[in-house]
């Protein structure tokens, strides 16, 4: 492939170099003369678009550094200000003015000239934005993003205390993987007890954003959340409908895996009953794939340049720019993320390494969404690379699949390779019913408005019994499992966007397959859809990698038995 990581920050033609954005009154103008323009021709419509594009991407990009910044260190007061103020000051007044320059766009009597094969998703999307926008939600939609960060900062500062030492939760993780029962067991209900100890605080938070979020939809103009959450999303392609048809799908053909796995933890552990801190455990000795995270960075571009040197020297560029930062600390949100800069080009990946095995799945993961930002970045419009999520997390999860025959940078030893390799497929098995699990719940979250913070335990609590297996001893845990939905941050911060892993993981092992038949063939086709951002339909970014956007019951049972089979050659 010919590609390369040597992407430049655009240049500004609008906005003059080295504006920054320190508050309303001195972005406001710009806003005003895209909106007081008079555009006489269809070359200077193209203009003007590109003009919107720049601020488009001076503005996002500083609120996405805000937010970053803020996820780093979330006990600094200053940062945290910082990022609340663009959310109740700069983005309520800006609002407006982006409600108005849609309704100019669509508009104008140049439209009709656009290409349609690559300007129809823009404006199916403005069309949608327009549908959307209500003057009353502007002060409602401040508020959910300053509370939304809340989750963060509620759950970075958790820590407990093992053998004397005081750990991240992600770092006192590595004890379930211990070999020692009685450790595994202390680290989890260590863990646990530290979760519920802010039960009550995440509570509070989320019952305050589920009566903005409700309000926000009936400000809107529709009968309930769910909908305006769809059509928020842009979910064009498939509608609640398909979400409960996968739902059922995961139940009738995953599930029932789950116990086959399970089963074999038992008889490998030799234990006559498996409990939840035997979850992660192996025989022997725990993988131990990395130790300081630069040590995890150097591994994983040696591990993605087996596919194609592009994909490392992406995350080389990243690391020359500064734009990582994978070590778990006390005071640092959880989770990982990837963050495109769409005026700078050059992402930020975000993360919580701490030794284990999931910390390389993680990397290599985020490695995809950023090869993906990468790949984008030449896209003319900043628009054009808003791309779906349900093919961003493709990006992500294909590399994970694609890179497992080289994880032996991370693992000499042959049977720790085939090891980590087990585990990740057995992972993606166990990780479709969680999924199905979450989004089942969020459904019933806000389509039962009324319900009591001990109802939604207990709705969640019976969600998750369906997508869970017999084959694990719960007994005297219920609250730790009522609990379980808290630690899913999806819930507080992006609402609704959970399915998309599953939608994704489905088209990510086709990608597989694709990659096990023909390799250079599968490459192509990756960064070929990777490469059209959201210019094209999901159908249509789907079928350019190769896939068809199906993710009905019979898919899914065809793509699982793959894996399946995959598994069993590893047995």
């Amino acid at each position: 492939m010919k590609y390369s990581a040597d992407i430049q920050k655009i240049k500004r033609t609008f906005i003059p170099e080295g504006f920054i954005i320190s508050n309303w009154q001195n972005v406001e103008p710009f806003f005003k003369s895209l909106l007081s323009r008079k555009i006489n021709s269809e070359s200077e419509f193209l203009n003007w678009l590109s003009d919107l594009s720049e601020l488009e991407a001076v503005v996002n990009e500083d609120a996405c550094l805000r937010q970053i910044k803020s996820s780093c260190d979330t006990e600094n007061k200053e940062l945290e200000e910082a990022y609340n103020f663009y959310c109740t000051d700069i983005q309520p007044q800006m609002q407006p003015y982006v409600n108005e320059i849609n309704k100019k766009f669509l508009n104008s009597p140049f439209l009709g000239s656009l290409d349609k094969n690559l300007y129809g998703t823009l404006i199916r999307n403005t069309r949608k934005n327009i549908d959307l926008f209500n003057e009353k939600n502007i002060a409602v939609q401040s508020e959910i993003s300053v509370l939304q960060q809340e989750f963060g900062r509620i759950t970075g500062r958790l820590t407990v205390n093992i053998d004397g030492e005081e750990l991240t939760l992600q770092q006192a993780g590595k004890f379930l993987l211990s070999s020692d029962r009685e450790k595994r067991k202390e680290a989890y209900f260590k863990i646990n007890e530290c979760r519920l100890s802010v039960k009550n605080e995440l509570n509070i938070l989320f019952n305050k954003l589920l009566q903005l979020r409700n309000e926000e939809a009936k400000n809107a103009g529709f009968e309930n959340y769910v909908s305006y959450r769809y059509k928020e999303l842009g979910r064009f392609d498939y509608s609640e409908n398909e979400s409960y048809k996968f739902h059922d799908a995961i139940k009738q053909y995953v599930v029932p895996l789950l116990s086959k796995i399970y089963l074999r933890k038992k008889k490998k552990l030799g234990i006559d009953q498996l409990r939840p801190w035997d979850l992660d455990a192996d025989t022997g000795e725990p993988l131990r794939p990395f130790g300081e995270a630069a040590e995890l960075l150097e591994k994983t571009i040696c591990c993605v340049n087996h596919l194609d040197t592009f994909f490392g020297d992406c995350l080389t560029r990243m690391q020359q720019d500064n734009k990582l930062d994978l070590a778990s600390r006390k005071g640092k949100a959880p989770g990982g993320f990837n963050c495109p800069l769409p005026e700078s080009g050059v992402p930020f990946i975000f993360m919580n390494a701490t030794g284990q095995p999931d910390d390389v799945t993680t990397l290599i993961h985020e490695a995809g969404h950023a090869v993906h930002s990468f790949l984008a970045h030449h896209l003319k419009l900043t628009s054009f690379k808003e791309y779906p999520m349900e093919i961003a997390e493709v990006a992500s999860m294909s590399m994970e699949l694609m890179t497992m025959d080289y994880w032996n940078t991370f693992y000499k030893n042959e049977s720790d390779l085939k090891k980590a390799k087990t585990k990740h497929l057995e992972e993606i098995i166990l990780l479709l019913p969680w999924i199905a699990a979450v989004d089942k719940f969020q459904h019933w979250i806000y389509l039962n408005s009324g319900h009591t913070d001990e109802q939604r335990d207990e709705a969640w609590l019976s969600i998750l019994k369906e997508f869970s297996s017999e084959e694990i001893d719960y007994t005297g845990l219920e609250e730790y499992r009522k609990n379980q939905w808290r630690k899913q941050l999806h819930i507080f911060e992006v609402p609704f966007y959970y399915i998309e892993y599953g939608i994704a993981q489905l088209g990510a092992i086709g990608i597989w397959k694709q990659y096990k038949e023909n390799p250079e063939s599968a490459l192509s086709n990756y960064c070929n859809a990777l490469k059209l951002g959201g210019t094209k339909t999901l159908p249509e970014l789907y079928k350019t990698a190769g896939l068809e956007f199906d993710f009905s019951p019979q898919k899914v049972k065809t793509l699982i038995e793959f894996v399946s089979s995959e598994l069993d050659k590893m047995l």
